[in-house]
């Protein structure tokens, strides 16, 4: 039977419409307040959130720094530094070894095949785990600054086939499963990017930019994405920018994230945070927004990855009520969209839902 030409064209107008709309990435977001499902696991209390990661399952991972208040587990147990929470919030497991796994736990990522990639800050140590029975799978690192008294720079590798680190912050890895770990959280750590086959071999690194008069700002590489497309975005906190790479370390472009303050910031600290803490991508085909931890605005910022222009902002500053942030300081996104953010002094994990443009 031949469609009449009329109800076809507008079949046609009705279809591109829902194509743009599937197409759409949303700008606005609203926290749930139903996510996660309390109480967590046992009566379990976390301490601050240091990272977060969402696997491709959209399975949730926290890593629970676990310095709590500890009067407060007379009526509470210390929650495990791993904890995996369930697309509906619910909690999987808990598990992890303090003592193996390290201090200050900064970032995870779980790679192509399922396994769990972590950062422990302290101990410099990259580990790979295996979620479903907690078991290491591989280590590499060992705490240490290069010294530079046998010529090397600090923070280059004393010889191709050993990867030291020092302060690192940030993993991801590609999609030929080579390994990228920004290395150098706090001053005077490596400050560098360094890369590793899937086995934990070096092969590479680099530097962040710096322009000509910007020598005196500190270099301070505190998160790192690779994109789908082969690029690497850097969080050069100190600049208050992200830095863009290919996989060669080659510069690209710097992606500046600005923020105004609403108190006059004259006599006090201001701007100190950082407004490119950490970051994610959005979970369309080509990637088209960057969420962006902004410390000092203590918002989430929307950026479109083309044009580097900030498009909106959600979270409601700081304070403790819901869709609010006290240091937010880890951030992942599932496959529906959803934007979870992890909180270092708020000690909690909020999901934000997207609502449709």
């Amino acid at each position: 039977m031949k469609i009449p030409r009329t109800i076809a064209a507008a079949l046609g107008l009705l279809f591109a419409a829902l194509g743009t709309t599937a197409l759409a990435q949303p700008l606005e977001f609203r926290v749930n307040p139903d996510w996660p499902q309390l109480p967590l696991g046992d009566n379990w209390l976390t301490g601050g959130l240091g990272g977060m990661c969402v696997d491709a399952r959209d399975h949730v991972y926290l890593l629970n720094r676990q310095n709590v208040v500890e009067d407060d587990l007379d009526g509470a147990r210390l929650a495990p530094p791993i904890i995996e929470l369930n697309p509906e919030g619910e909690v999987v497991r808990g598990w992890g070894d303090p003592d193996l796994l390290g201090g200050r736990l900064h970032d995870c990522h779980a790679d192509a095949e399922g396994n769990l990639w972590i950062v422990a800050s302290a101990t410099g140590h990259i580990q790979k785990y295996d979620p479903s029975d907690g078991s290491l799978l591989l280590q590499v690192g060992e705490s240490g600054r290069f010294d530079s008294s046998d010529g090397t720079r600090q923070g280059e590798p004393l010889n191709s086939d050993r990867a030291q680190f020092f302060l690192p912050s940030a993993i991801d890895t590609d999609g030929e499963g080579d390994i990228y770990v920004a290395d150098g959280e706090l001053p005077g750590g490596n400050t560098r990017i360094a890369v590793l086959d899937h086995e934990g071999n070096f092969l590479r690194q680099w530097r962040l930019r710096r322009e000509p008069g910007e020598e005196d700002i500190v270099v301070l590489p505190h998160c790192l994405r690779v994109s789908d497309d082969g690029l690497v975005y850097v969080c050069d906190r100190r600049a208050d920018r992200i830095q863009v790479f290919d996989r060669e370390g080659e510069f690209q472009r710097h992606i500046p994230v600005d923020f105004a303050p609403m108190t006059d910031p004259d006599g006090r600290a201001s701007g100190a945070r950082g407004t490119a803490v950490v970051l994610d991508f959005s979970p369309d085909q080509e990637q088209r927004h960057i969420y962006v931890v902004n410390q000092n605005s203590v918002t989430v910022d929307v950026i479109d990855r083309e044009s580097g222009a900030r498009l909106a902002s959600f979270g409601g500053g700081p304070g403790r009520y819901p869709g609010q942030f006290e240091l937010p300081h880890g951030i992942g996104v599932d496959s529906r969209g959803n934007v979870y953010i992890a909180e270092q002094e708020g000690r909690r994990i909020q999901q934000f839902v997207p609502v449709a443009p």
